[in-house]
C-alpha cells in the first residue's frame, strides 16, 4: 500500500521535469529556426542589392523590364546600374505614357532582339552617357515616340527602326548623341513612311538611305554625304569640317547655313582682247561661285540678265569690227541657289530637256550678286591725209639760198643778152646809112 502511494507521489515530479525539458527544447529550436530564417533574409537581401541593374526612385531592381514596370507619376526616371545584356520595351504601369531612360553611364546591350522597343502610344527619353549596343539588333525600334539627348549608339546593321501606319506614325528626336552603324535610320518591316523624325544635332557617323521623306536634318555632323541634300532644310547645307590641328578635318561635314560665295564679285571684260557670249556656266567659272560643299545643290544664273549681257557683248564686237567708239557698260547678274525636286521654276540654263527646279519655299531664297562692266572702246583716229601732190609739168620753185642765186644768174644773162640785142641793131642800122 505504502509502495503504490510512494509511486503516486513520485510521478508527477518526474513529468514536471520532463515537460521543462521539453519546453526548452522547443524554444530553442524555434530560436534557432529563427536565427536561421533572419540570416537567409539577409543573405538574400544581400544577394538581391548585389545583383542589382536598375533603379526607380529608393527601390532596384534585378532587371531594367521590371524597372520600367514599376515606375510611376513621382519617379519616372528609370537609371542604370551596372552594365547589362537585356532587351527591353517600355511598358510602363498603366495610365504611364513617359518614361525617362537614364544610361548612367553604362552599357545596356541587345539580348536577342533590340535593345529598346517603343510600342505605339508610348514616349521614352533617352539622356546620361553611356552606350546602347546592338550588335547584329537594332539598338531602338520605335512606334511610339524617341528623344535622344545623349549617349552613344552602335549597330552592326540598321541603327534605328521607325514605322508609320495606319494607325499609328513614330515620332523621332535627335538633340545630341554619337551614332555609328552601316545604316543610321530605317523603317520597320510594316511600316508605310518613316514616321516625322527630326535630326537637331549630334554626330552621324552611317549612311542615310534615300527616300525617307518625313526626316529632317536641322543640325549635326555626319561623315556620309550621300543622299543628304533632300533631308536639309531649304537655307541649310553642309560645311566641310577644318578644324583639327593638322588642318585636315575630322572627315564630318557640319550642317550649317546654306550659302553663296564669289571670288570675283566684280568683272571687267575688254573688247580689245577680244569677247564672246556668255553661258551660265562661263559666268560661274569667270566669277568662281561656289555653294558650300551641297552635292545635289545647283548654281542658277539669272536668264534675262544673262541675255542683256550678252545683247551689250555683241554691240562691243560689232563696234570693233566697224572700227566704231562703244560705251562702258555694266549689268548685274543674280545666282539663285536651287536643289532637285520642286514643282515650280524650270531651270532655264540647263541645256537639253527640263533641269533642276527651284525649291518651293520662296521666302528663304538663297541667292549672291555679281557685276560684268565692258569696258569702252574709243573710236579710232582717221588715217594722215598726204600734202598736195605735184601737178605734172609744173615745177614749183626751190625757194631755198641756191634757187636766189640761180634767178641772179638768169637775171643777168638776159642783161647781156638785152645788151647784145641793142648792139647788134645799132650796127644794122649804121651799114644801112653808109650804102
Amino acid at each position: 500500500m505504502r509502495s503504490h502511494e510512494k509511486r503516486v507521489n513520485v510521478c508527477p515530479r518526474t513529468q514536471g521535469k520532463y515537460l521543462v525539458s521539453v519546453v526548452l527544447t522547443a524554444v530553442f529550436a524555434i530560436a534557432s529556426l529563427f536565427g536561421r530564417l533572419l540570416f537567409s533574409a539577409d543573405a538574400v537581401a544581400d544577394a538581391a542589392e548585389s545583383q542589382a541593374v536598375a533603379q526607380v526612385g529608393n527601390a532596384t531592381y534585378a532587371s531594367v523590364q521590371e524597372a520600367i514596370g514599376h515606375t510611376s507619376m513621382k519617379n519616372v526616371t528609370v537609371t542604370l546600374l551596372t552594365d547589362v545584356a537585356e532587351s527591353v520595351t517600355i511598358t510602363p504601369l498603366k495610365g504611364m505614357r513617359n518614361v525617362t531612360f537614364d544610361l548612367n553611364g553604362h552599357v545596356l546591350q541587345a539580348d536577342g532582339s533590340a535593345v529598346i522597343t517603343v510600342p505605339a502610344n508610348m514616349q521614352l527619353t533617352i539622356t546620361g552617357p553611356g552606350t546602347v549596343a546592338g550588335g547584329t539588333q537594332p539598338a531602338v525600334d520605335c512606334r511610339g515616340a524617341l528623344h535622344v539627348k545623349s549617349g552613344t549608339f552602335t549597330s552592326d546593321a540598321t541603327l534605328m527602326r521607325f514605322a508609320e501606319t495606319d494607325e499609328t506614325s513614330a515620332q523621332g528626336s535627335f538633340s545630341d548623341g554619337t551614332f555609328i552603324a552601316p545604316t543610321l535610320f530605317n523603317l520597320l518591316d510594316d511600316a508605310k513612311n518613316l514616321g516625322y523624325v527630326t535630326v537637331r544635332g549630334g554626330e552621324y557617323r552611317g549612311m542615310i538611305p534615300a527616300g525617307l521623306n518625313t526626316l529632317a536634318l536641322l543640325s549635326g555632323s555626319f561623315s556620309d554625304l550621300s543622299n543628304l541634300a533632300p533631308y536639309l532644310a531649304d537655307s541649310l547645307g553642309l560645311i566641310p569640317d577644318g578644324t583639327s590641328g593638322d588642318g585636315m578635318g575630322d572627315g564630318m561635314f557640319h550642317v550649317g547655313d546654306l550659302a553663296i560665295s564669289s571670288k570675283q564679285t566684280l568683272v571687267e571684260l575688254n573688247p580689245a582682247s577680244g569677247l564672246q557670249r556668255l553661258s551660265a556656266d562661263d559666268l560661274l567659272k569667270l566669277t568662281e561661285t561656289q555653294l558650300n560643299g551641297i552635292a545635289d545643290y545647283l548654281l542658277v544664273v539669272d536668264s534675262d540678265q544673262l541675255q542683256a549681257l550678252n545683247d551689250q557683248i555683241d554691240r562691243a564686237m560689232q563696234a570693233v569690227g566697224k572700227r566704231k567708239a562703244f560705251e562702258a557698260v555694266s549689268q548685274n547678274i543674280t545666282i539663285t541657289a536651287v536643289r532637285n525636286g520642286a514643282d515650280d521654276v524650270i531651270d532655264a540654263n540647263s541645256s537639253g530637256g527640263a533641269g533642276p527646279q527651284l525649291r518651293t519655299s520662296d521666302h528663304d531664297g538663297v541667292s549672291a550678286q555679281v557685276t560684268v562692266t565692258i569696258k569702252a572702246v574709243a573710236e579710232p583716229e582717221e588715217p594722215g591725209k598726204p600734202s598736195n601732190p605735184e601737178k605734172p609739168g609744173k615745177t614749183e620753185m626751190p625757194r631755198s639760198g641756191s634757187a636766189v642765186q640761180a634767178l641772179a644768174i638768169i637775171s643777168l644773162l638776159l642783161v647781156i643778152a638785152s645788151a647784145i640785142c641793142i648792139y647788134a641793131t645799132a650796127r644794122l642800122r649804121s651799114s644801112r646809112l653808109h650804102n
